[in-house]
């Protein structure tokens, strides 16, 4: 039950004087009989008059009560809403290798990666994720899942040196797309992560593309490194060394892998930019929601107007016939 105009009810506040009133005036009209003692009084029955006595004050405040409900206008209503989700299977395939160890992204490609993938993993809680990493060689870190606090656990122990050094761009690719092709969702994506040219694997990565577009998967394609040159941890007998290096790599595979497979391609060339990034794709592969609502309100306020006619009626005929006063 809801009213249309709730803010009537602060008119309830008016009984407070009302029965302030009532009592003062009961006090007032008491007549008083001078004896010497009322202790045979006592015991006398009470009359049924005596025991009406305040039923046409309190007929009369219930309904005030029940007005002041009427002009609050209470409404029922009747609702329903229905709603259906529908996920998407989502592969991240993460270059893990030594060149992701570069520091134009902070603390470092690898770290900055993991760490805005994760926010993204649990932005999308309707999704099944999983997760291969790539390096010379290729491995599933986790298959495809709903439980997303383990997927993100998995993240985090994603390190550099789990694999033998290199970049299998098409080895990593394949992999994800093995992963993913099965899956009865309508909507397949890969997001292919890499900051390399593909070196090893005996995979091209456009024919892994090829793979992924005959199984109706999109691939999104991020190259990450800013241009130039770039700081890249190297480890040497003397500890860990830098070297400057140019931050290059194929980006026309990574387009055109994009392209054949419905997908797109973009550059991260700092973490604010690849933070967008995985912005911009979730926007474009949302999960659908197929939401149906249903409200009806009826109005109920002449069921309170009645019984407070009837309320009402029913103290004037009380006051007027049984508890009638003769001046």
């Amino acid at each position: 039950m809801t009213f249309n105009n709730p803010e009537y009810l602060f008119l309830l506040l008016l009984l407070v004087p009302m029965v302030y009133w009532y009592i003062k005036e009961m006090y007032k009209s008491d007549a008083s009989l001078q004896i010497s003692s009322n202790k045979s009084l006592e015991d006398s029955p009470k009359s049924a008059k005596i025991k009406m006595l305040h039923l046409p004050f309190i007929l009369r405040s219930l309904g005030f009560v029940l007005l002041v409900f009427t002009i609050a206008r209470p409404q029922a209503s009747n609702s329903w809403r229905t709603e259906s989700t529908e996920g998407i299977d989502i592969m991240l395939a993460l270059d893990i290798s030594g060149t992701m160890l570069a520091e134009d992204l902070k603390p470092n490609r690898l770290e900055a990666s993991k760490d805005v993938a994760t926010e993204f993993i649990l932005s999308r809680p309707n999704d099944n994720i999983g997760l291969v990493v790539f390096a010379g060689e290729s491995f599933t870190q986790c298959p495809l899942t709903t439980d997303h606090a383990v997927l993100a656990n998995l993240f985090k122990a994603v390190k550099y040196g789990m694999i033998e050094d290199g970049t299998a761009i098409g080895l990593g690719l394949a992999n994800a797309v093995n992963r993913i092709k099965d899956s009865k969702a309508k909507s397949k994506v890969v997001i292919l992560l890499t900051d390399g040219s593909n070196n090893r694997g005996d995979i091209a990565p456009i024919t892994a593309a090829e793979i992924a577009r005959s199984f109706g998967i999109r691939v999104y394609a991020i190259g990450v490194g800013s241009y130039g040159k770039v700081n890249i941890p190297v480890q040497t007998p003397m500890g860990t060394q830098y070297q400057l290096m140019d931050s290059e790599f194929d980006e026309e595979s990574l387009k055109e892998i994009a392209a054949m497979t419905g997908g797109n391609y973009f550059r991260a060339t700092d973490n604010n930019k690849l933070r967008s990034i995985y912005q911009e794709i979730d926007q474009m592969e949302k999960t659908k929601i197929n939401v149906k609502e249903f409200s009806k309100k009826n109005e109920e306020y002449y069921l309170f107007a009645l019984a407070a006619l009837l309320l009402l009626i029913a103290e004037l005929i009380i006051r007027n016939t049984i508890l009638r006063k003769i001046p």
